[in-house]
């Protein structure tokens, strides 16, 4: 599921926005798992002010998702960022795009053609990446 700011909204203060994402994810993962949902969902975000203020925390637990704990300082540690992103930026290298809905239909290709190992990839990347981390004394450093 992929959700769009619309163009000119300001991505602070989309508290509400990014709490309905959250809902429309719980409708899609009870869709796709067929009656499976009660394992339960474990949610990875970063501490931007949209995902962790009061109204984005609350359709968390109403959605009943696990959150993934995130490291202070350490939005490298989002697979989005360093996996789907980086790829994803690679495909569009060089494209010029007349109009948002060109771009939208690009990336929504782009997402259609990975198959699922390309996420379950940069999902077991993170293990590796959170185990390189140690936080000591507040400070983050990254293990040899």
């Amino acid at each position: 599921m992929i959700g769009y700011l619309e163009r000119g909204k300001a991505v602070t203060g989309v508290s509400v926005y990014y709490a309905e994402l959250i809902r429309k994810l719980r409708s899609v993962i009870k869709e796709k798992r067929c009656g499976k949902s009660r394992h339960g969902v474990l949610l990875h975000q970063d501490d931007a002010s949209a995902h962790t203020s009061v109204v984005a925390m609350a359709a968390i637990l109403e959605c009943g998702f696990e959150l993934l704990s995130q490291l202070r300082y350490s939005p490298d540690l989002a697979p989005s960022d360093y996996h789907v992103f980086r790829s994803l930026k690679d495909s569009l290298r060089g494209r010029s795009f007349g109009c948002d809905e060109e771009v939208i239909d690009t990336i929504n290709d782009w997402f259609e053609l990975q198959d699922k190992q390309f996420f379950v990839d940069g999902v077991n990347s993170l293990t590796h990446r959170r185990e390189k981390r140690v936080v000591l004394e507040g400070n983050l450093i990254e293990k040899l």
